[in-house]
């Protein structure tokens, strides 16, 4: 099994105001620039209690019918009707490990936190990372405190006539 991100930051590498919000990411994703096509390799998600709660005020459930697994060691808010949402709680390699047996092949790994865990346990295996040009100064990092490098392999970086500028790496390479 591998796990991948897919993110957007601002160009100083945060990925949420310090409040949560995110209103300098362009609307819808802006232009396309290949989450549909990521979406289709994917087979379940893993993301953090606060990316939920998030998710939840959209105005559609943006998973579809691919499974959502929520590592919270809280409660979880109900999930929208149809949306396949699980709660979960341990650490990343547990929570794997656990999504390998069930036979997932592909997970896309989101929230800042659960991206910090899942990389410093050496479980992702690919980052997608999209910088839109715009400094905020301040906020929620995509990449948090390591006790060790994490060597990184460059596959292709790509530029959007808006000014995206998206680069694609392997992780332990």
């Amino acid at each position: 099994m591998k796990a991948s991100v897919f993110i957007g930051t601002s160009l100083d590498g945060f990925i949420a105001r310090a409040n949560g919000e995110f209103d300098f990411l362009p609307e819808g994703g802006g232009e396309p620039h290949g989450y549909a096509e990521f979406m289709d390799t994917v087979d379940a998600m893993v993301i953090g209690r606060k990316t939920f709660e998030t998710v939840l005020k959209f105005d559609s459930w943006p998973y579809g019918q691919k499974p959502v697994f929520v590592l919270s060691t809280h409660k979880l808010a109900h999930a929208p009707v149809g949306a396949v949402v699980e709660h979960m709680s341990g650490e990343p390699q547990e929570i794997f490990l656990s999504l390998e047996r069930r036979g997932f092949q592909h997970l896309y790994v989101d929230g800042g936190i659960t991206i910090q865990g899942f990389l410093r346990a050496g479980l992702i295996h690919r980052l997608i990372i999209t910088r839109v040009p715009v400094l905020i100064g301040d906020g929620i990092p995509l990449f948090g405190v390591l006790r060790d490098d994490i060597k990184v392999h460059h596959v292709v970086t790509r530029s959007y006539s808006s000014g995206l500028v998206q680069s694609e790496y392997q992780v332990g390479s």
